[in-house]
């Protein structure tokens, strides 16, 4: 099984920018999916972003599509997620997930079998 560990959330005021890193080890993700999901409080885990390593094919939700874009290093064995135009309702606990790649690229957490233990992220208004 993959290890994940995401880094670089923060505080950050409306409209400033973060970068979200997760760092895989256990495995090249070469063969996986990686997404990511947030979960504010009280609310379901919500899917944002998703990533096939083997081709670069990605999905997003309507939510954060055009603010926040998910790509792969290789080389670092890691996933990264952009985000822009960060709003207050963006604050959440953002995960990232993993699981063997297939054709089509799942949107539901109960997919990935591997997750990291999340990053705050907390935008001001």
């Amino acid at each position: 099984q993959v290890q994940l560990v995401e880094s670089g959330g923060g505080l950050v005021q409306a409209g400033g920018s973060l970068r979200l890193s997760c760092a895989a080890s256990g495995r090249s993700l070469g063969t996986y999916t990686s997404a990511w999901f947030r979960q504010a409080p009280g609310k379901e885990r919500d899917f944002l972003a998703a990533i096939r390593w083997s081709d670069g094919a990605t999905v997003y939700a309507d939510s954060v599509k055009g603010r926040f874009t998910i790509y792969r290093d290789n080389a670092k064995n890691t996933v990264y997620l952009g985000m822009n135009s960060l709003k207050p309702e963006d604050t959440a606990v953002y995960y990232c997930g993993a699981k063997i790649a297939s054709l089509v690229i799942y949107r539901d957490h109960g997919s990935y079998d591997s997750w990291g233990q999340g990053t705050q992220v907390t935008v001001s208004s």
